[in-house]
């Protein structure tokens, strides 16, 4: 039983890191319509920002402190996300008002090569580190309860906590403010939002720039626990089940996604990988997202969408 919570401690976490990635794709697709493949080119934009000023900062004004150098590189960096999503706006989304969704999906794919190439020339093609500080020590809980205890990751144990606060927040700022009422009026009808006020433009700037803090935490996270590479981009492959199966539309479906296709990652290598051969942990998440599609097309927590001809 030890060892059964222990793999699944260790999914949970991985699904909330999972969760995180998948929180940029439900933002943005809540908010605007736009399914955006640019989400990992974004985590990794974000993540190469955060890694690069924090070493740039302490050599440009000669300082030691790794707590001051990590505060400016996040400020840096949060504000190289809103210089994104604004010219994400201005460049791309603006002369694609009320265009086919498939217009816009074309869109991001043509954002995501372009936030690749900016990345690297802008801060470089090697691996770096993130260290924010985060104890990569492991820990042992409920040792009066199983022989041993159980060993746990305090890094991602860290982690977790970090992406539920995100979560909390976030959902609290579509649900109660102004602002998040009006993004998702904006994802509803184009053109019925304009109709009654809503600045269409500024809209979708925030849009982005939330959804580029969103890549840029989880950025932070994948980068100090894998370091800054290229194929940290690749992660955002891991997030298209989860909004699958939590559904493109809601926030706590993105969570609860991730932390089901996380457990069963863990679960299914664990006690099913000896018996077919091992590897199941790569593709488990996608055979799952499979059988949600013919049964239930919108997700666990998604909006059923029904269209009158």
């Amino acid at each position: 039983m030890g060892f059964f919570l222990e793999t699944v401690f260790g999914g949970l976490m991985a699904g909330m890191l999972y969760a995180l990635v998948a929180l940029g794709f439900v933002l943005i697709f809540k908010a605007s319509g736009v399914f955006n493949f640019a989400q990992g080119a974004m985590v990794l934009f974000a993540a190469l920002a955060m890694a690069r000023f924090s070493e740039w900062f302490p050599q440009w004004f000669g300082f030691e402190s790794l707590i001051l150098a990590n505060l400016l590189a996040l400020i840096a960096s949060v504000a190289c996300m809103i210089v994104v999503a604004w010219l994400v706006e201005r460049l791309a989304l603006r002369g694609l008002v009320n265009q086919p969704a498939i217009t816009l999906l074309m869109a991001t794919l043509g954002i995501s090569y372009f936030l690749d190439g900016a990345g690297q020339l802008l801060f470089g093609s090697a691996t770096y580190k993130i260290d924010v500080g985060l104890p990569k020590d492991p820990m042992f809980v409920l040792e009066n309860t199983f022989p041993g205890g159980l060993l746990l990751n305090k890094e991602d144990l860290y982690s977790a906590l970090i992406a539920a606060l995100l979560v909390a927040t976030l959902t609290l700022f579509f649900q109660k403010t102004r602002t998040g009422r009006a993004l998702r009026a904006v994802a509803d009808d184009h053109q019925a939002a304009q109709s009654i006020g809503i600045p269409l433009a500024r809209i979708w700037v925030i849009v982005w720039a939330v959804g580029g803090v969103v890549a840029l935490v989880a950025g932070i996270i994948w980068g100090s626990k894998l370091g800054v590479q290229f194929s940290i981009s690749m992660v955002a492959l891991k997030a298209f089940p989860v909004v699958i199966l939590g559904g493109l539309t809601s926030v706590p479906g993105a969570i609860v996604g991730g932390l089901i296709i996380g457990v069963g990652e863990k679960l299914s290598e664990i006690y099913l990988g000896p018996t077919v051969g091992g590897g199941i942990e790569n593709w488990f998440a996608y055979v799952l997202a499979l059988g949600f599609l013919l049964v239930r097309p919108q997700g666990l927590f998604g909006d059923k969408i029904i269209d009158r001809v």
